[in-house]
């Protein structure tokens, strides 16, 4: 039976999940509705990203002497606050700035959430509780995108951002009344806390994170006309596409979170990674084949998104003392893979290429992301061996 405890976080991805990927679906209704180009609109996708990169460790540092329950329910009342003001904001620059301070609580909210998570678990099963938290992200893209991106082409993208804030105040309040108190085990000294990026473990994690996630972004930054102009689907039909994304999603969520309980966080990044490369290969040979393209979409989402659990578990296991602050920095590399995942993928566009030219990208990227995953697993191999020689 799940823990009323963990659908509380639960609640909040989903929200977060929202708020991050429905911009997508509305990018054409917010750019008529201010009159500007959609790559012009297209800014406020990247300038979430930005604040996620800067709220991540800022919000988590400042806040490491509070207990966690009492973080989590500041972190989604900044959540309400931004997300509100976005949703009335009337101009392209007032809308920059909400937009950017909207981000600011996203990753520090799942690095606070994810150490919960682990605290609450049933020893043993640390990844299955992180995964259970990422459900409400995966449950967004399945359910509350296509709704949000309904609401802002039939009716107003305002409405749609309202709605957003009204699942911010269900979080708050499924925090408030399911969430218990938890001890707060930070290190409370920011100098201490931030030596966790002395390390050359932590660089290691965010470089394979920020790499290996890309090959994700790579293939859904264009899906859609990897969908109509490659796989000749019509354009009616690529919501069906994004919804069986969002179920594989949810799915492969689920499977992270075991296999990282059953093999190790780190030799489930390998995997992960590797089957993600492999799964990017099969799409760009198959893809124009008929009928395929539904399955497909299927199984690369359950794929891709298995990483999530192994490397939230394998940031906070190499960072005693200061796994909050690591678990908000893997949320920030996961942005920045989106970034580059986006970019590095139309570099192929802009040289004529076909639409399914960003997939050879992203096969590179998950490619190297398993491979810094190996290079990690032997540092922390040959780092034990160590150990084990001078007990």
């Amino acid at each position: 039976m799940l823990k009323k405890s963990l659908i509380s976080l639960a609640f909040g991805s989903f929200a977060i999940g929202m708020t991050e990927f429905t911009m997508m679906g509305i990018l054409q209704d917010i750019a008529k509705d201010q009159q500007i180009e959609i790559p012009t609109a297209a800014h406020l996708i990247a300038i979430y990203a930005l604040g996620v990169v800067v709220g991540a460790p800022t919000l988590v540092l400042f806040t490491s002497k509070y207990q966690p329950k009492q973080v989590l329910l500041f972190l989604m009342l900044l959540f309400v606050i931004f997300n509100g003001l976005f949703a009335v904001m009337p101009d392209y620059d007032t809308l920059m700035l909400t937009r950017f301070l909207s981000g600011l609580p996203h990753g520090a909210f799942f690095g606070v959430g994810s150490v919960v998570a682990t605290q609450l678990a049933t020893k043993g099963k640390e990844a299955q509780a992180i995964s259970i938290m990422f459900t409400g992200m995966t449950l967004a893209n399945l359910f509350g995108v296509p709704m949000g991106t309904y609401l802002g082409h039939h009716y107003s993208w305002r409405w749609t951002y309202g709605i957003i804030s009204v699942c911010g105040l269900a979080t708050i309040a499924s925090i408030f009344f399911w969430l218990p108190k938890i001890a707060n085990y930070q290190a409370q000294n920011i100098f201490k806390q931030l030596s966790y990026f002395t390390k050359k473990e932590a660089w290691i994690l965010i470089a394979m994170i920020s790499i290996g996630t890309g090959g994700l972004f790579a293939w859904m930054s264009y899906i859609s006309p990897l969908m109509t102009k490659v796989a000749k689907l019509p354009e009616e039909n690529v919501s069906y596409i994004m919804a069986l994304v969002g179920l594989g999603m949810v799915v492969g969520n689920f499977i992270g979170g075991k296999l990282s309980d059953s093999i190790g966080s780190v030799k489930a990044s390998i995997v992960c990674f590797s089957a993600m490369a492999t799964c990017l290969f099969l799409v760009y040979f198959t893809i124009h084949i008929d009928g395929l393209a539904y399955i497909l979409a299927f199984l690369t989402g359950m794929i891709s998104f298995t990483i999530g659990s192994p490397v939230q578990i394998s940031l906070i296991n190499s960072a005693r003392g200061a796994e909050t602050l690591a678990a908000a920095g893997g949320q920030a590399a996961f942005n920045l893979g989106n970034t580059l995942g986006a970019y590095l993928g139309g570099i192929p566009l802009t040289y004529g290429l076909a639409y399914n030219s960003p997939l050879l990208v992203g096969i590179g990227m998950a490619s190297i992301g398993a491979l810094i995953a190996f290079y990690y697993k032997l540092l922390r191999q040959s780092q034990e061996a160590i150990v084990v020689a001078e007990a």
